[in-house]
């Protein structure tokens, strides 16, 4: 949190309107701007931090809108993160298999522990490293956010590293279908869901293997979502203040949702409305983390962290493809 930032618990709900105003639009414009045909690859998260660094960096925004910026920011991406369980259910992760949950949990917890290590090689601060690492193994630019809920950065920090994830996923979704034109469909359907970052860019790039890749992809994708649950528990275990860790209790309600998804009592139309308003929840607080970020001190840390976002994003296609051929001679 920076020095400017006000505290969202005492704000009033007149305080709060113009940020949240002022954020609206900008998610409002992304959707709309998703909806042309050039742009549907990208997820209108992402379509919402880049629309709100173009404001912040050419019009600037008044000072008068930074409480519901941070409400956004703050509130409503924990929310997002909270509906994102709903989306989830126990039944597929079981149909991933045993095998495909190994390759997806070994993929995971490799990446974030090589990007951990590179990151201190190449000399990237740890708190953005941990962001790149998050992003890369788990779910891009919503794994940043909840990873930074649990430990703050700076906002130029969240903003490269959830750039440097879209840059490298988009990279991905053009070459994983050049790359795995020899695998079976299952295969190169767990080999998009292991390791593309966003999920409209593992949709995009597992659809050209055909509909089983694409059905499989999918599911592997949001079974690697859902480890981001135990992932960011983990993470908050060894950020302690004072000795005592701080406790992600968003996380709790996404588990909790991933339970009442599981039950079968949720009616699909449900479950189906809940996807727009998630998306709409997280883009919220991409676009107030864009509308706070200034380039100038983007650029000030240098292309270290980008190498570090392409050596990660090198590792867990390598690790996962590596496995995914494993399983075929087994």
């Amino acid at each position: 949190m920076s020095a400017f930032d006000p505290p969202v618990a005492t704000a009033r709900p007149a305080s709060i309107l113009p940020g949240l105003l002022l954020t609206a639009a900008v998610v409002a414009l992304a959707f709309l701007l998703r909806e042309n045909r050039w742009l549907a690859v990208l997820s209108p998260l992402i379509l919402a931090i880049l629309l709100g660094v173009l404001v912040r960096n050419t019009v600037g925004v008044p000072a008068a809108a930074l409480p519901g910026m941070q409400f956004a920011l703050r509130r409503l991406l924990r929310l997002g993160i909270v509906a994102l369980g709903l989306q989830l259910t126990l039944g597929q992760v079981m149909q991933v298999g045993a095998y495909g949950l190994a390759t997806i949990v070994i993929g995971l917890a490799s990446t974030y522990a090589f990007t951990m290590a590179a990151g201190r090689w190449l000399g990237v601060e740890p708190g953005l490293s941990r962001l790149i690492a998050t992003g890369t193994a788990v779910c891009g630019a919503s794994a940043v956010l909840a990873a930074n809920a649990v430990k703050p950065q700076k906002d130029e920090d969240v903003a490269y590293a959830v750039a440097g994830v879209t840059m490298f996923g988009t990279l991905a979704m053009v070459l994983f279908p050049m790359l795995g034109g020899g695998l079976a469909p299952r295969d190169y359907g767990l080999w998009t869901g292991a390791s593309i970052h966003e999920v409209a860019q593992v949709v995009a790039a597992s659809a050209q293997g055909g509909a089983e890749a694409a059905a499989f992809a999918t599911i592997a994708k949001l079974t690697r979502v859902a480890l981001l649950a135990p992932m960011i528990l983990l993470m908050a275990a060894g950020s302690g203040v004072a000795g005592r860790a701080p406790f992600p209790w968003f996380v709790l309600g996404f588990l909790a949702m991933v339970v009442i998804a599981s039950s079968g009592l949720v009616p699909h139309a449900v479950t189906q409305a809940s996807v727009p308003l998630t998306q709409a929840l997280l883009a919220a607080g991409l676009a107030a983390m864009g509308l706070q970020t200034d380039l100038g001190q983007m650029k000030a840390k240098g292309l270290r962290p980008l190498l570090l976002g392409a050596l990660a994003s090198i590792f867990i296609a390598a690790i996962t493809l590596a496995l995914v051929l494993l399983e075929a001679t087994l």
